[in-house]
């Protein structure tokens, strides 16, 4: 069954704030292999003039995700999610995320396209700090398989 297009242009309520924690940065980076101070020593990351430690660039998924499964599981859009597999992902940082943030997202519905039997999501989400400032810009694609089939 082919993806609800009317979706195109939707955009959801922005997330609950999610609190950036050291921790959880380093334990990104570490999964990475990083080994940059910037991500594991507060003094480093202060002294290269940032408030805490940094996160890695693709951290803006781990704050985007939640935010996406908004669109993914909105019934209305028709997705079936066993059939989903991962097309694309690009971020737009407009500055870094640090430990300390606190960052919502706001999910909009870019595109929903059918190629060679397949659909394709592309949803934009921006994630902005508690003074409503972008962070970065996260747009994603996954492609439903099949779904013309019966």
């Amino acid at each position: 069954m082919a993806l609800n297009t009317e979706f195109i242009g939707r955009t959801y309520p922005a997330t609950e704030p999610y609190l950036v924690g050291r921790e959880k940065i380093r334990e990104f980076a570490r999964s990475l292999g990083e080994s940059s101070d910037l991500y594991f020593k507060v003094d480093a990351a202060i002294a290269a003039g940032f408030p805490d430690v940094i996160a890695p660039p693709t951290f803006a998924i781990v704050v985007s995700m939640g935010a996406g499964e908004q669109v993914i599981f909105d019934p209305e859009l028709g997705l079936d999610y066993t059939r989903v597999v991962h097309g694309d992902q690009r971020f737009v940082h407009h500055r870094v995320i640090t430990a300390g943030d606190q960052l919502t997202c706001t999910v909009t519905v870019d595109d929903i396209r059918s190629v060679a039997g397949n659909d394709m999501i592309t949803v934009k989400t921006e994630i902005a700090d508690a003074p409503g400032l972008p962070v970065s810009t996260v747009y994603s694609m996954i492609l439903s398989r099949g779904t013309d089939s019966p």
